[in-house]
């Protein structure tokens, strides 16, 4: 059985584990069943995939969507290992080869979507090609508290059961809830080995902003990020079409996605997204779970998401290469209500539409917060941190009041109007703005009359917006919108209980512009002209550019500028095939100079100790070879006999003779020379 850790700087270039990663692979190779939660861009893939290489029989993932089942196997062939897959995109031949690989026993990794479970032919052919070992990316899925529910994902815990074999699931996403029932569905209530590897992205950057004219606040921190691959999220396929047009009338490069589109226009936006540089794609969010694209710098939502679950995960897509990533969300008090009345008028029962409410007014609170955003958001997966120094409350704190009689006066004027009235007609009332409608109804008599003038009505509509975030009032579906009381503000009412909200959500939101250059100055020319060599040969191959080498490979190069082979084995990314189907040619853009040809016997040896000593008996070699006063006859050893003699390290003249073959002229003319050589290593 290959050891994990050599095939790990081999196959996928990694010169050790991330954190958490090797007790989720020794689990998964023992053979428990297990279930990772762990962030995006933390290395779930690598915690199956490497056990499937180390295991005998086939492994099957379990994966949600063709496109990310597509990039992963892609990926995996780059780096040297027979991967398939078995979707509905699969052209004839492409699923005949796969069937011929399984047959032949080539294939380690088998990618199906949860779909193919429903037909009464796949549990046969997996027992026939010998499936040992179930995983299962994007969990979550199987959670219909999720937010990615897929109802075939219910049949792999019968799956399992069927087989008879350990399963390993993965997700970036579940609270408390949504893991009790992935424990549930898919384990039969038996506790997995559970990992719980926690939720910090701490590259990505935290910001949230008020709409405050939501077109050019997004153009602006597009433009501040100008030439940056980006998400743009929008709650409407129309704004989709209309933002992008937006960003191409500022000389982006930007295009939309929505669900309403043919499929084959959405896989040509998916694949101009992977393999091109600096692209916008505006969507909704239909699109991101299947892209796998490590290099997205920014993520932006244009409309507050629906949950906390949502959000994370969306703006999970971001720095997913561990490089510096930038968010920011917008919302505003129409946001609000237009999640609560979904959530209202929704078919789900009164407990779920509860449960809902409750998701948003997790996601309302981070909107909302008064400090660390991060702290506010790792709390609600149970996490504890300190102030993270990566958020725009960390960078600006936030300026706060004692909101405790605005709120009370609020309320007042509220239910002095029998709950019948929007933010609009309040506001009037409490700054004694006498409109038509306000006379009508006599509300210019109200002992709430102009009790409000000391705040402006901006400063209202903050007010009323964040006791929407506080969940103090919401918007009734009855009642055309108008606003009603809940229960969480009767103590404020009654005086039982103070609040504070923040005052500077009421003035203009400027997001920041600063970006962290990703490379020192005297490196950016360098990681250009490398980003260019990886765009070419990715448009020849026809894969995206990271299935190459991923943006941090090439920082790397940039930083260490590798002068041989030997070292550009040592960047993190570079695994034995990618040296070899790409190493020379990289090498060549760093150093300015062609890469010579190597002996294969010397390319097995790259990476290692054990090249250095190669060399050294090359030299060695190659002064003696005519003896110490280069007038003896002839002698060498080939190049397969130095390896072995720079793998073995011989510590006598029988060993070295031994391992090298080298006979008695040999051993006289370099023996002496070469033990020193191994002496010295």
């Amino acid at each position: 059985m290959p050891e994990p850790t050599a095939l790990l700087q081999t196959v996928f270039g990694f010169s050790g584990f991330r954190q958490g990663q090797e007790e989720i692979v020794d689990a998964v190779m023992a053979g428990r069943n297990t279930l990772a939660i762990m962030p995006t861009g933390g290395g779930k893939s690598l915690c199956f995939q490497l056990p499937a290489l180390c295991r005998d029989g086939v492994t099957v993932v379990i994966s949600p969507l063709i496109a990310l089942m597509r990039d992963q196997v892609r990926a995996l062939r780059e780096a040297g290992v027979e991967a398939g897959a078995l979707t509905s995109g699969n052209t004839e031949e492409e699923t005949e080869e796969v069937f011929a690989k399984l047959d032949a026993g080539a294939l380690k990794l088998l990618y199906m979507a949860p779909e193919r479970l429903a037909s009464a032919q796949t549990v046969p052919m997996l027992r026939r090609i010998n499936c040992t070992m179930i995983a299962v990316d994007e969990a979550h899925c199987v959670s219909q508290w999720g937010h990615d529910f897929r109802p075939d994902y219910l049949r792999i815990g019968a799956l399992r059961r069927s087989l008879g074999v350990p399963l390993a699931a993965f997700t970036a996403t579940a609270d408390e809830e949504t893991r009790a029932e992935i424990v549930t569905r898919l384990f039969d209530g038996e506790a997995p080995a559970t990992f719980l590897r926690g939720f910090d992205r701490p590259n990505i950057h935290l910001a949230f902003a008020v709409k405050d004219g939501p077109r050019e606040q997004i153009l602006r921190f597009a433009g501040a990020r100008r030439g940056q691959s980006g998400i743009v999220y929008c709650g409407t396929r129309a704004k989709t079409e209309t933002l992008a047009q937006a960003l191409r009338a500022e000389a982006h490069a930007a295009c939309f996605y929505h669900g309403g589109m043919d499929a084959e226009d959405r896989r040509r936006v998916e694949i101009r997204f992977q393999q091109e540089d600096g692209l916008i794609v505006v969507a909704t969010v239909a699109f991101g779970m299947g892209i796998d694209k490590p290099d997205i710098r920014w993520v932006a939502h244009a409309d507050l998401p629906k949950s906390i679950e949502g959000y994370y995960q969306e703006i999970g897509r971001a720095g997913r290469d561990g490089a510096a990533a930038e968010t920011l969300t917008l919302y505003g008090p129409d946001d609000i209500r237009l999640r609560r009345t979904q959530i209202d008028e929704g078919l789900a029962p009164p407990e779920r539409k509860d449960a809902d409410h409750g998701r948003l007014n997790a996601l309302l609170g981070l909107a909302e917060a008064v400090a660390c955003r991060r702290q506010v958001l790792l709390g609600y997966f149970g996490e504890a941190s300190e102030p993270c120094g990566n958020c725009d409350l960390c960078d600006r704190p936030a300026a706060l009041f004692d909101a405790t009689d605005a709120v009370r006066k609020a309320l007042s004027a509220m239910l002095r109007t029998g709950e019948y009235f929007g933010a609009g007609h309040l506001i009037d009332i409490l700054t004694g703005n006498s409109t038509a409608k306000v006379r009508e109804k006599g509300h210019d008599s109200l002992p709430t009359f102009a009790i409000g003038r000391e705040l402006s009505k901006p400063a209202w509509g903050a007010v009323f917006r964040q006791m929407m975030g506080r969940d103090l009032v919401r918007p009734d579906p009855d009642r055309f919108g108008a606003l009603r009381m809940t229960e969480a503000a009767r103590p404020i009412l009654r005086g039982e209980a103070a609040i504070t909200l923040r005052s500077d959500t009421v003035e203009k939101a400027t997001p920041r512009v600063a970006i962290k250059m990703m490379v020192a100055e005297e490196d950016m020319s360098l990681l250009s002209a490398l980003k260019a060599k990886r765009r070419a040969l990715a448009e020849a191959a026809g894969v995206p550019a990271y299935v190459i080498f991923a943006d941090r490979t090439l920082i790397e190069m940039a930083e260490k500028r590798p002068a041989s082979l030997d070292q550009m084995m040592g960047i993190t990314g570079v695994g034995a095939k990618k040296l070899e189907s790409y190493g020379r040619g990289f090498l060549e853009v760093i150093t300015g100079a062609s890469a010579g040809a190597m002996h294969p016997a010397r390319k097995r040896l790259i990476g290692r100790d054990a090249g250095q000593v190669f060399d050294r008996l090359s030299q060695e070699q190659l002064r003696l070879q005519r003896g110490e006063d280069g007038t003896g006859k002839p002698l060498s050893l080939t190049q397969s006999a130095l390896r072995k003699i720079a793998e073995g390290r011989p510590s006598t003249l029988s060993d070295l003779d031994r391992i090298g073959d080298l006979g008695p002229q040999k051993i006289e003319r370099f023996g002496e020379a070469f033990l020193a050589v191994l002496r010295e290593a």
